[in-house]
């Protein structure tokens, strides 16, 4: 590992360890050079999931869409930030171990749906009325049927 400070070839590493619930490294280095320390982090690099919209284009998954949405289901709602982290870390797990590399967005939205649904039943039916594209009242009335059984 090259210093950042002074540019010299040769670090040592003089502390390890988990870093980030255990998804990375943190490396404590110190310069054989100049003698000043460092961090460095090192995390598995993963082959890019790529998400098949509804109307078959293609995009990289993107963690951010699915927070942007849960948060907007939840929004003024008495749901604990912790609680939408896990629920969105979750979905992020069961999505990265789809056995394919391409996901239809139509699953993703479905794990988030049934996630939601544990979670708070206001977020299910807002998440489920954008998601589902309720056209009149009554699919809206049916969806709150459902949860309502």
């Amino acid at each position: 590992m090259k210093c950042p400070f002074c540019g010299y070839e040769n670090t040592r590493v003089i502390d390890s360890r988990p870093a980030e619930n255990d998804n990375s490294i943190r490396r404590r280095r110190v310069c054989d050079e100049c003698d000043k320390r460092f961090t460095t982090y090192e995390k598995i690099e993963t082959i890019p999931l790529i998400v098949i919209k509804k109307d078959n284009n293609r995009e990289a998954y993107d963690r951010t869409k699915i927070e942007a949405g849960v948060l907007r289901a939840c929004h003024k709602r008495p749901v604990p930030a912790s609680s939408i982290t896990q629920l969105i870390d979750e979905v992020e797990t069961e999505v990265f171990n789809y056995e394919d590399k391409e996901i239809p967005s139509e699953v993703i939205g479905e794990l988030v749906m049934n996630k939601l649904k544990d979670l708070d039943a206001v977020a299910y039916v807002r998440f489920a009325s954008v998601y589902r594209e309720f056209k009149d009242i009554n699919t809206f009335m049916d969806e709150l049927k459902k949860v309502l059984n």
